[in-house]
């Protein structure tokens, strides 16, 4: 259940969250009303027609299924209005998915395919990344990521409200998630805690952008107030463990009625009152009150301004208990009253009978140490001036070992990307056409130097025949703290890395590393995985942020 609860976009979400400008959006399984414009803000609005929704009927589809040859649908997770959302198996990657899928006939198709293409070309590892839209055989389907290790916010916020360091990392990294979303055209319309995903690293993730609206016929005439609004409720309720409407919603219990939105400091003690304050200029986001001049926030990107402005908060340190010092038991007098021992003195230091001891054993040693010594310094130079003995040149064998060692030719090398999301696959070829001025770009990452948000970024490298590999030289770009970088041995260039044989790893913060095996390795291919980047300023091919680029790679065997 935990793993469905990551996959499946939240279309069927009918929890009752209402905005506090406006009603809410009532949808329901029958939209039995689907006829009528439903307000679900101001401006917001449902755009479904009247009989095509409800005549259009979900594909008749069953686990097994295969859609492009390539997709096994496994499990059917939502059934709604007319369309259907599944978890199938990638088998060409051998990895899990999830699909919608609608006919081709459906009033809301066209709509779906285009914000999933749009949501597609964002490609902000932020969100759960679109990973194809098709429309074939009149059907329309739309595949993305599904996240095993990841976990709703729903669950999340069942167990209690969030310490201040992880609801200010939730308000943090989603305002500017939906920042940049909106800079591009794309608007969520539909988040709540269902859509916002915790991966195990606390990065958060954002599922269905534009997508869910679109499944679910919603517009909105003010989109960047929608979203920024529905940042502050998810800020409220991890705050309070409380919805900031009158309506349960979510597995959470609302406000109470008639009482209007009470600031969460108000609603629960010890709140941080900074995010407290934050909270309500993002829900009151079309004017501020008079109780409070803070401006309100009306866009994602005045919120996350608003956050950095914020002094930072730390995480909790760890306390660890001292325990109490041991206390002697008081011992009793004759008369029956407790008396306290008295500390024993200490005896003068080295004045016993052991301390006499160790003083004339150390002036033994120390004696016996100096005329040692003294034997060695004569004996050096008498020595001195005679030709080296055969036992101070390096001897044969090693002179054998390292005459062997000799560069190997690379045969052709590609990008390996697991999860479907290359780097820069064109520029491989640059990493060993013997050129330093030219290389493999990494993207930019905005946490570091460890990668979370994907396991690695690497390429594997085709030694044309089985090799011995006894170590690799690799030129790198940008220097600092720090790249980590490890060879792997596999047997063909999409074996997945858990098949392959670990050879060698390193941590530098040069632009040349030098990787070493303990012993030499027999493989055709290999893997070189980097799993962190140090950060830096932007350049031709990235913004600023954390990332790295091959110049040229050598294998030695």
């Amino acid at each position: 259940m935990a793993e469905r609860s990551t996959a499946a976009v939240d279309v069927a979400d009918n929890s009752g969250d209402q905005p506090l400008t406006a009603e809410a959006d009532q949808a329901t399984t029958d939209e039995a009303q689907a006829e009528k414009k439903v307000s679900t803000h101001k401006g917001t609005q449902r755009t479904d027609s009247d009989s095509p929704a409800r005549d259009a009927q979900p594909p008749e589809l069953h686990s097994g299924h295969k859609l492009a040859r390539r997709y096994r649908l496994e499990e059917c997770v939502t059934r709604l209005d007319g369309f259907s959302s599944w978890r199938a198996v990638d088998e060409k990657l051998r990895r899990a998915v999830g699909v919608h899928l609608l006919p081709a006939d459906h009033p809301r198709a066209r709509p779906v395919l285009a914000a999933a293409r749009s949501a597609a070309l964002l490609g902000d590892p932020r969100f759960v990344q679109v990973l194809d839209a098709v429309e074939e055989n009149e059907l329309v389907y739309v595949v993305h990521e599904w996240l095993p290790d990841a976990t709703e916010l729903t669950p999340i916020l069942a167990t209690g409200p969030m310490e201040p360091h992880d609801a200010y990392q939730l308000v943090s990294q989603v305002s500017q998630a939906m920042a940049a979303a909106h800079r591009e055209g794309l608007a969520h319309l539909r988040l709540n805690p269902g859509s916002v995903l915790r991966t195990g690293t606390g990065q958060y993730r954002i599922r269905g952008l534009a997508v869910m609206a679109a499944l679910r016929g919603i517009t909105s005439d003010h989109p960047q107030r929608t979203d920024t609004e529905a940042i502050g409720a998810l800020l409220y309720a991890a705050l309070t463990q409380r919805w900031p409407y009158e309506s349960n919603a979510h597995g959470l219990s609302g406000l109470p009625k008639g009482v209007g939105l009470i600031a969460p400091d108000q609603v629960r003690a010890g709140v941080h009152r900074g995010l407290s304050e934050l909270a309500m200029r993002a829900l009151v986001n079309d004017g501020a009150t008079a109780a409070r001049q803070e401006q309100p926030c009306t866009t994602p990107e005045e919120l996350a301004k608003a956050v950095a402005a914020m002094p930072r908060i730390r995480p909790p340190q760890s306390e660890y208990a001292t325990p109490p010092p041991f206390a002697r038991a008081p011992q009793a007098s004759r008369n029956g009253r407790p008396v306290q021992p008295m500390p024993a003195a200490p005896p003068p230091p080295l004045q016993s009978r052991t301390g006499r001891a160790l003083k004339w054993t150390v002036s033994a040693i120390l004696i016996a140490a100096l005329g040692l010594g003294s034997w060695q310094l004569a004996d050096t130079l008498l020595k001195k001036g005679e030709p080296d003995t055969s036992h101070s040149q390096p001897s044969n064998e090693d002179n054998s070992k390292k005459a062997e060692s000799k560069p190997i030719v690379i045969a052709g090398a590609e990008e390996y990307a697991p999860d479907d999301q290359p780097q820069h696959s064109d520029q491989v070829g640059q990493t060993y056409d013997g050129k330093p001025d030219t290389a493999w770009h990494t993207h930019s990452f905005h946490d570091g130097p460890e990668i979370v948000i994907k396991p690695g970024v690497g390429i594997v490298y085709d030694l044309g025949s089985s090799q011995k590999v006894d170590g690799a030289t690799v030129g790198l770009q940008f220097g600092g703290d720090h790249t980590t970088m490890t060879l792997y041995g596999a047997d063909s260039p999409s074996a997945p890395l858990s098949s392959m044989k670990k050879l060698a790893k390193v941590k530098t913060s040069a632009t040349t590393a030098k990787i070493s095996l303990k012993k030499p390795a027999e493989t055709r291919y290999v893997l070189l995985w980097i799993t962190a980047m140090p950060h830096a300023g932007r350049e031709q091919y990235s913004d600023p942020g954390y990332k790295q680029a091959i110049t040229e790679v050598q294998f030695t065997g």
